[in-house]
């Protein structure tokens, strides 16, 4: 119980940094979160489109790791497509989740719609040069669900087996209960109005990736 505790007060901290310091975070460490967000995609799809649990099989981790690397190496080789690919698997997975939410977390269509909100931020973020505002809002909310499912966790209400079998905190705490996705949206709104304002005379440039990762 204490090991849950302390897991999810982890969580919780890692969530919080992302509602309000996400931004910045996000680009530095840009080929980390490639790698995890591409294992995660990678895992989720075949979940979605083959019916297997998250990460059940080990055709699930062997997909995930592979799209993981390529994202990580992308990411690292070419930094503008990097940031949309990442901030495009990011969109993936809200959209995915929020079908989740309205009760139809699996099968093709829920893969289909993930893809859709992808493609979108994706133009978003590449075409239309809104990258500092689609990650602050993706990172803000991100980390919004992150920190509510962490509270779950906390106090006992969810665990961290049943996020693995889920595969996807925002489903996880919409079955919990749909006020928990409210508090969640909350918080995102909250970390982007911060992020927005404490970011409003930063803009992050290559030379400071460059500087991080050589």
């Amino acid at each position: 119980m204490l090991a849950q505790f302390l897991g999810g007060l982890l969580l919780l901290l890692i969530g919080l940094v992302f509602v309000f310091y996400g931004y910045r975070i996000f680009l530095v460490m840009l080929p980390v979160w490639g790698f995890f967000a591409g294992f995660w995609m990678g895992a989720n799809a075949l979940t979605l489109l083959f019916g297997h649990g998250f990460l059940a099989t080990t055709t699930g981790w062997i997909v995930g790791f592979f799209v993981g690397v390529f994202v990580a190496l992308f990411s690292y080789l070419f930094y503008f497509l990097g940031v949309a690919i990442v901030a495009g698997i990011v969109g993936y997975g809200l959209g995915v989740g929020f079908m989740g939410v309205f009760g139809l977390s699996g099968g093709i269509l829920a893969f289909i719609v993930g893809v859709i909100v992808a493609l979108v931020v994706i133009v978003l973020t590449l075409v239309l040069n809104l990258q500092k505002y689609v990650v602050i809002a993706l990172t803000a909310f991100g980390g919004g669900v992150a920190a509510v499912a962490a509270v779950l966790v906390m106090f006992g209400q969810l665990t961290v087996q049943t996020l693995r079998e889920q595969g996807d905190a925002l489903v996880a705490i919409a079955n919990i209960s749909q006020l928990w996705v409210l508090a969640a949206l909350v918080l995102a709104i909250i970390g982007i109005i911060w992020q927005l304002r404490s970011n409003r005379t930063y803009e992050f440039h290559k030379a400071y990736y460059v500087q991080s990762w050589g």
